[in-house]
């Protein structure tokens, strides 16, 4: 008797593209469920050093949300690597401006920091609003529940 153990070959290949509406989601919780899609865990031949993942696009990240206190109080801060270079950004204001880069650093922040945590960062594309460019991959829609 032997375990089954998946070849590396033919990958890219039998990658699915899945499409997720961000209205009303909240934040972190769908962040969880995109990552999961994104490194492969949610199939059962998932293996932990080879990109088992997904596509995932993204769309009407405008209209994600955050829960209790956080739309007053969360702060992102990025350095430019100079003294005295930190710099604060609030959520308004990124919701404002970017609000693709709430939900990507979001992700980013939930897959591995190597190589293959870069890979699969790669598949996830995030838009502001319900149009898209990638139609002609047929995106399957996919329901992530948040409660």
């Amino acid at each position: 008797m032997s375990t089954y153990f998946p070849s590396g070959k033919n990958l890219a290949e039998n990658r699915k593209w899945f499409v997720v509406d961000a209205k009303g989601k909240t934040v972190g919780r769908l962040s969880t469920e995109i990552a999961r899609i994104l490194t492969g865990k949610n199939k059962p031949d998932w293996t932990p050093f080879l990109d088992m993942g997904d596509h995932v696009v993204v769309i009407n990240a405008r209209h994600a949300i955050f829960k209790g206190t956080k739309n007053e109080q969360k702060k992102y801060y990025s350095h430019s690597g100079y003294p005295g270079g930190l710099k604060t950004t609030s959520v308004k204001k990124m919701f404002a401006e970017t609000p693709e880069r709430i939900i990507e650093k979001s992700v980013k922040g939930m897959i591995p920091k190597t190589k293959l945590g870069r890979a699969m960062y790669k598949k996830l594309k995030v838009y502001a609003d319900a149009d898209h460019p990638h139609k002609a991959q047929n995106p399957e829609p996919i329901e992530i529940e948040t409660i």
